[in-house]
């Protein structure tokens, strides 16, 4: 067989400064008190990249201060002058997309090529789609004369820093509403950096904070009397947390929260094409993605076939570097989520079900967890029921599509399912009994502006992208 030559992407792209303040007001401005900082690393070597302030309760002040102030002039602006704005933030996000994805590779650990050909052309995307919105509002469906809410607070995880600020910043500002925002701790570069891209966009001060911090910060900025609207991506018992604190307040709400999304494979479906969508579904990012096919269901008959193909293509699944352009598989984002993965994973093996990994060496430096499966799972297992949030997928078997829809449907989440068949009838009729926020056919963790995003029970309300994501900012 041919050897991968290495393909390093230059990591001297992007200046990373040794350290950074808060960007308040249109300004980076060092916290009100001193000795708060944290060091955001290199998950794929351990290596501090900068040191990065924490804000406190004084800083989110100010940063809300700043936000109402400018909320009166943004709102004012007529559509289309907003519409300048995110169009050149968008135009400026592509011409420096090559910084902006080795910084995100190098803060969060994931393939360069995901970040390059997937995070960042979806981020000038979003920018680009609501841009174009800015001066229709009155046609979107939510009355003539829809009005912004305010000041947004917004938290955001670790697993897609930048998209996930572009889903909430971009509609926020099209609709006339100032944003103070959070980046997640071990992730706060990319966020920072976008600071740099609204200066040089010309974004008026204020318009746009990002207060950096763990989570006391972000607690603090939800729970802010001064704010209107409160998004957040993460994790459930978080979102439980803002959504508690946020009851019997004037202010709006949006959950996006964890899954275990099933992938369902019928007998009828193309197995190559379905293996590339299982791996797509759970190694993409790490598996660091909430919508992830975590959950493989596959009918009995072609259970044996389609295992030996999916064992044979992870076998080919680079694990290392994420700056080289071969890489597949990246490094696990810090080592509390490694610890996660591992203690789950070992839990599977304690409970009976059976554990398979390619042989691939690790790097002895990092965090990293090789792509695994799990197979012999039922649904009383840990693997199954609770959100791993890594490169780990447990696959069950199924009869029937009744029996196939009554598993998918047994967890607790609701965000996102696949399904695999040559049969378009047997699609629809499976999609329509799902209770999942987003239903793939024939594909997997395919994302657009356009279309909407969110999940039912533990994995949220409210919805982000598309014309609906219009609906949160507007009163």
């Amino acid at each position: 067989m041919f050897e991968y030559a290495p393909a390093p992407e230059s990591r001297s792209v992007v200046d990373i400064a040794p350290s950074y303040g808060l960007f308040i007001d249109g300004e980076f401005v060092p916290p009100a008190s001193s000795g708060g900082a944290f060091k955001t690393v290199n998950p794929a070597t351990e290596e501090v990249l900068a040191e990065v302030s924490t804000a406190g309760p004084e800083d989110i002040d100010r940063a809300v201060a700043a936000a109402r102030r400018a909320s009166g002039p943004w709102s004012a602006l007529p559509g289309a002058e907003r519409a300048k704005y995110l169009f050149r933030i968008a135009r400026i996000i592509q011409e420096r997309s090559r910084e902006l994805a080795v910084l995100e590779s190098l803060d969060n650990g994931k393939p360069i090529r995901e970040s390059r050909d997937v995070d960042l052309p979806l981020v000038a995307a979003h920018f680009f789609y609501y841009a174009g919105w800015a001066d229709k509002l009155r046609y979107a469906g939510f009355g003539d004369n829809p009005r912004p809410l305010g000041v947004a607070a917004q938290v955001i995880p670790w697993n897609f820093p930048l998209l996930m600020l572009a889903w909430k910043i971009a509609p926020a500002l099209a609709t006339g509403n100032t944003v103070v925002l959070k980046p997640a701790e071990t992730t706060p570069l990319s966020a920072l950096f976008f600071a740099d891209v609204c200066r040089q966009a010309d974004l008026p001060p204020g318009v746009v904070n990002i207060v950096t911090g763990a989570g006391d910060a972000g607690r603090t900025l939800v729970e802010h009397p001064g704010v209107d609207k409160v998004a957040f991506t993460g994790s459930t018992e978080v979102g439980r947390q803002i959504a508690r604190s946020v009851a019997g307040t004037r202010k709006r709400l949006t959950l996006e929260l964890g899954g275990k999304a099933a992938n369902i494979v019928f007998d009828d479906a193309p197995i190559d094409q379905a293996v590339e969508g299982i791996v797509n579904g759970i190694f993409f990012n790490q598996g660091h993605v909430c919508c992830a096919g975590s959950r493989l269901l596959v009918q009995e008959s072609i259970a044996e076939e389609l295992l030996e193909s999916l064992k044979r293509r992870m076998a080919t699944l680079r694990v290392g570097d994420p700056l080289d352009k071969n890489t597949d598989v990246g490094a696990i984002n810090s080592a509390e989520q490694l610890e996660r993965i591992r203690t789950l994973s070992d839990i599977g093996a304690e409970e009976g079900a059976e554990r398979w990994s390619p042989p691939c060496t690790l790097p002895s430096q990092g965090f990293w967890f090789a792509p695994t499966i799990f197979t012999g799972v039922t649904q009383a297992h840990r693997i199954a029921r609770e959100e791993i949030f890594g490169p780990v997928l447990s696959v069950l078997t199924f009869r029937t599509p009744d029996e196939a829809i009554e598993k998918a449907n047994n967890t607790p989440y609701g965000l996102s399912a696949g399904i695999w068949s040559d049969k378009g009838s047997q699609i629809l009729a499976v999609a329509d009994k799902l209770r999942a926020g987003v239903v793939w056919a024939n594909t997997f963790n395919k994302f657009d502006p356009t279309s909407p995003f969110g999940g039912y029970k533990e994995s949220g309300y409210g919805r982000e992208g598309g014309r609906h994501g219009l609906e949160a900012y507007l009163a």
